[in-house]
């Protein structure tokens, strides 16, 4: 028998991870190593258990699976991060893919779906639930247009930190609109003003009004 593919499930919800647990318990080739209710839980058992693959929600307390996944990768980029969700929101994709993950598939698809998609990350490969392949091309589509005339490259969740910035909010009032900890809005603040060449706020505000993401 082939050796079982070990798989860390992080999700906050009690009822999820047991269900998730059981259907993955089923496959003869799948065993389930632990379970984490938050980000952090996920990076501390991602640590001593080493999993094969991490099936990661976005939205948990204490961390999301967005600072979660990133940080998964940047110290065990060995293990497959296969984001599960009831999101469909294109910042959630692309912000998740863009931290390392190898896979993103709702909440509601198929026991065969998940099963497969498991495999598939751990086989080195990317899965994307059906529907969410076209917000890939769609998003590539919309980079591209940002990008005419040599305009730095920023992600979807980038564009709108940017112009929630330049509108004024603050990184924990950005923090509460997205779901998000105030760490990683400060995270994408930094990088913001390093790809756009910007030292203040008032700079930022300057360009966002340039580049028509607000009105003067």
């Amino acid at each position: 028998m082939a050796e079982q593919i070990a798989v860390l499930i992080a999700d906050d919800h009690t009822i999820v991870r047991s269900g998730v647990r059981m259907l993955l318990e089923a496959e003869p080739d799948i065993k389930v190593v632990g379970e984490a209710l938050n980000g952090l839980e996920a990076i501390e058992l991602a640590e001593s258990l080493r999993p094969d693959v991490v099936l990661m929600d976005i939205t948990m307390p204490v961390m999301d699976g967005l600072e979660a996944t990133s940080q998964i990768k940047t110290r065990f980029p060995q293990i497959n991060v296969l984001v599960l969700t009831m999101h469909r929101s294109d910042d959630y994709f692309f912000e998740m893919l863009k931290a390392g993950a190898s896979g993103y598939i709702l909440k509601g698809a198929k026991t065969s779906e998940l099963i497969n998609a498991v495999r598939i990350v751990q086989g080195g490969e990317v899965f994307l639930y059906p529907s969410m392949t076209q917000k890939l091309v769609q998003g590539y589509l919309q980079l591209a247009d940002w990008d005419n005339e040599g305009e730095p490259s920023l992600s979807p969740r980038e564009k709108e930190i940017f112009r929630l910035l330049a509108e004024g909010y603050s990184n924990k009032e950005i923090a509460e609109k997205l779901v998000i900890s105030p760490s990683t809005v400060h995270s994408h603040r930094g990088n913001l003003m390093d790809k756009l060449g910007l030292g203040n706020r008032r700079e930022l505000i300057q360009y966002a009004r340039k580049s028509g993401l607000i009105q003067k």
